[in-house]
């Protein structure tokens, strides 16, 4: 019932993308970006980016080997269209409001202050050596230097590689040497729900393996000093004697703008890069019209510029559409659940993005912590990571949106740059599903595919999701092995850029996403491969070998649970081993990837080719067992009820605790 109730949208603004467009329908301009992504993409990108050289050829892609080029010929600057354009007609527009842990202590920064902190640290990596294609690594909390620090590397023509604050020393050593960073811009420190960590200690401990860092800037989030090493430099000192004006690098359009690292299905993270003018145009026009923003909004994406997200809808999505947006430190639930909603109510926010993992936590309390604040500034509601589920959403637009506001569930990835499939942009009136990403946005033709490859016509239907056509905004390679972005992505439907996800069409064409199809997990939001989690595992001497899956949670939507097989001279010292084995994974991983779970077994189901067959370990954790499906390919098939009966001592034992 609830998959067909009906919510009407405000009447979003109607798409005004180029004069060249001007005055056509929704339906109309879906229908010329698939058909004709050439005249489409190459009107908006001429009127809405500011060239340094015109392009001369709009697209030149072949998604079977994974070529994909956009606007050949052009050369343009991205952080002069996110700054230098817009300090030119309003120099004190606040560009970012940081909203610092403590509420009540945020601080406004203008384009024109932005853009002289931005020059002054351009200035500084040039001083240091640092020339056009030359990796730099942020590990920085969300804050003004963060985005200064990102939009100077694009000034200078350097790569940026933002780590995720929360990230051990030894999986930021690993993206550094993957990506051979000659500098590491990092803080004294972060704070966060009113607790205060250390980042240099951390960045300190994965320099050690990292031969190619030749410096690590300093910046300073909080008074306590820090030991400084002779690699180290105070960031905001230098800075200080640096000119606030610096000739921006023109960079052709498909030179590379910055690397993320994702979590893939093998155990080894891939450097995802994207380029200069594909990803600006595309992360602008959706933050334009997936949310339905117009100048003069305050835009609240709440999400740390560690993740995609935070790249495209926080920093540089709003700021090329001159948006004010808010950098959020701290956390949901600090120092009360009533943290978002007061936020929106000083600041004035009028577009929220958030994530379901962050709402389903929320709803667990008193709906007073929403009420008690005034959120009548909010226009559009939002949401990211992982499909949002059916009482979420309704929380989210009820309780929240007061059943005003259009959410807005948005699918898309790393890989693709912005969002590929959301309710909005749409015809006025348009109905908006509960818990639907619903359609694909301008130039996103979206396939389903059968498992033997062939495409899935008609409504009613599932399958794996693919999109047929490249669009500007997808990501162009991983960094230092194409042969392996092609086989991720390419290889498994031809032609066919694969998703990992699968996704239903319904009857009225409309697509919901039915979550990953690979041995990927989704912990509130955060993509992270089992294979990572094993390979942390395994190092442990008494672990020859562990599974892991993920099962539903019902605040962060998956969770990682671990088979694991001990030596058997271990077995009598199990729980210390399993003590281990977490602080292997927050070492190596994050403190965020430590299975919820730890299932000590003294076989693992395998198939006689040495294949784990996890469908099983998953029914297992499930408690899902009467139908297990055909176990006869297994080796041997009485490891099943061992599990089984593991499974149910675990169970017990937990429910004495």
């Amino acid at each position: 019932s609830l998959r067909n109730r009906k919510v009407k949208p405000i009447s979003a603004a109607q798409p005004d993308l180029s004069s060249h467009l001007a005055g056509k329908t929704y339906a109309d301009l879906y229908d010329l970006s698939v058909r004709d992504p050439e005249t489409f993409w190459g009107s908006i990108a001429k009127e809405r980016l500011a060239w340094t050289k015109p392009f001369d050829q709009v697209t030149d892609c072949d998604l079977s080997s994974g070529k994909i080029n956009w606007f050949l010929g052009g050369q343009l600057n991205v952080s002069v269209n996110c700054l230098d354009v817009h300090v030119a007609k309003d120099p004190d527009r606040v560009a970012l409001i940081w909203e610092k842990d403590e509420p009540g202590t945020e601080e406004r920064i203008t384009y024109r202050e932005l853009l002289e902190m931005t020059c002054r640290l351009a200035n500084t990596l040039k001083s240091y050596g640092i020339q056009k294609g030359e990796r730099v690594a942020i590990y920085m909390p969300v804050s003004p230097m963060a985005v200064a620090a990102m939009l100077a590397c694009a000034r200078i023509g350097a790569i940026h590689t933002v780590v995720f604050a929360g990230f051990s020393s030894e999986a930021l050593a690993g993206r550094i040497q993957n990506a051979q960073c000659k500098i590491v811009i990092t803080s004294n420190q972060g704070v966060r729900g009113g607790r205060i960590f250390d980042l240099k200690s951390t960045v300190d401990k994965a320099v050690k393996s990292c031969p190619s860092v030749r410096h690590v800037f300093v910046a300073k989030r909080t008074n306590e000093s820090v030991p400084m090493g002779k690699l180290d430099i105070s960031l905001d000192e230098v800075m200080v004697g640096q000119s606030p004006v610096c000739a921006p690098e023109p960079m052709d359009s498909e030179e590379m703008l910055f690397m993320l690292y994702t979590s893939g299905s093998t155990g080894k993270p891939k450097g995802i890069v994207h380029t200069q003018a594909g990803y600006l145009l595309y992360a602008s026009l959706t933050h334009q019209y997936v949310f339905d923003y117009t100048p003069g909004d305050v835009f609240g994406c709440v999400a740390d510029i560690g993740w995609i997200t935070g790249h495209s809808y926080v920093v540089y999505g709003p700021l090329c559409n001159g948006a004010t947006s808010v950098l959020f430190e701290s956390t949901p639930v600090y120092p009360n659940p009533g943290r978002y909603w007061e936020t929106v109510q000083r600041l004035r926010i009028n577009q929220f993005y958030g994530a379901p993992t962050a709402i389903r936590l929320l709803l667990k309390y008193e709906e007073n912590w929403v009420k008690k604040y005034d959120r009548s500034s909010l226009k559009t509601l939002a949401s990211v990571g992982e499909p949002i589920n059916h009482e979420a959403w309704e929380w989210f637009h009820n309780v929240v949106g007061d059943g005003r506001c259009p959410l807005v569930d948005t699918w898309w990835q790393t890989e693709t740059g912005g969002v590929c499939i959301a309710p909005l942009p749409a015809e006025p009136g348009a109905e908006i599903r509960p818990a639907m990403a619903m359609r694909p946005f301008f130039g996103i033709q979206p396939a389903l595919l059968g498992e033997k490859g062939q495409i899935i016509t008609g409504n009613d239907v599932s399958g794996a999701l693919c999109i047929s056509k490249p669009w500007p905004g997808m990501a162009r390679t991983i960094f230092g092995d194409h042969q392996r972005f092609v086989d991720a992505y390419f290889k498994p439907y031809q032609g066919q850029y694969f998703t990992g996800d699968g996704a239903y069409r319904t009857e009225d064409g409309y697509y919901q996403i039915t979550g990953r199809m690979d041995d990927v997990i989704n912990i509130s939001g955060h993509r992270l491969g089992t294979a990572e989690i094993e390979d942390a595992l395994d190092e442990h001497p008494d672990v020859p070998e562990t599974a892991v899956i993920g099962i539903p949670h019902e605040i962060k939507g998956e969770v990682p649970f671990a088979f694991v097989v001990l030596k058997e001279s271990a077995t009598e010292n199990q729980r210390a081993v399993v003590e281990e084995m977490r602080h292997l994974v927050a070492t190596k991983i994050a403190k965020y990837a430590v299975p919820d779970h730890f299932l000590v077994v003294k076989r693992l189901p395998k198939t006689r080719s040495g294949k784990i067959m996890r469908r099983i370990l998953r029914k297992v954790a499930m408690q899902d067992t009467s139908n297990l499906g055909d176990i006869s390919t297994l080796d041997d098939p009485s490891v099943v009820s061992e599990i089984i009966e593991a499974h149910k001592r675990y169970r017990s034992h937990a429910a004495k605790k």
